[in-house]
């Protein structure tokens, strides 16, 4: 089976995507610890931080930047939690990046992060499209 950020990034795999951008693309995640919790992945499939070539890291953290000052605009929050997983907690083996919403007394404490999920497609897509909206 392929990598299924691989089959997000080519549009083959159904995904709630807020952001594509020169070699990035930005969209909800499926188990989102808080609503709009949102992974940017490069296009290009690599596993590691490591792994990706120096000239490519600038677009990615400019989309994970992007997606950061979008989420309080969009949603409310007061800030965000940035973070990637390099193998070790990395769910899938394409390298992505953690941009969640924040706000204070969330719950959010140490490594044991609390799940939500969207009622439905029709919420995760209302979340996606005013984080989308919140980009331009």
């Amino acid at each position: 089976m392929g990598c299924v950020f691989c089959g997000i990034v080519a549009g083959e795999t159904d995904a709630s995507v807020v952001m594509r951008d020169a070699g990035v693309v930005a969209f909800l995640d499926a188990t989102p610890l808080f609503k709009g919790h949102v992974l940017v992945v490069p296009t290009a499939h690599v596993v590691t931080l490591a792994d990706v070539p120096p000239a490519e890291l600038a677009p990615l953290f400019a989309g994970v930047q992007k997606i950061a000052r979008a989420l309080p605009a969009a949603l409310g929050a007061q800030g965000t939690f940035v973070a990637l997983n390099n193998v070790v907690s990395q769910s899938v083996p394409h390298l992505h990046v953690h941009v969640v919403p924040r706000t204070k007394g969330d719950g959010l404490k140490g490594f044991f992060w609390p799940r939500t999920k969207y009622a439905d497609v029709a919420e995760r897509d209302a979340y996606a499209a005013k984080i989308a909206a919140a980009l331009t």
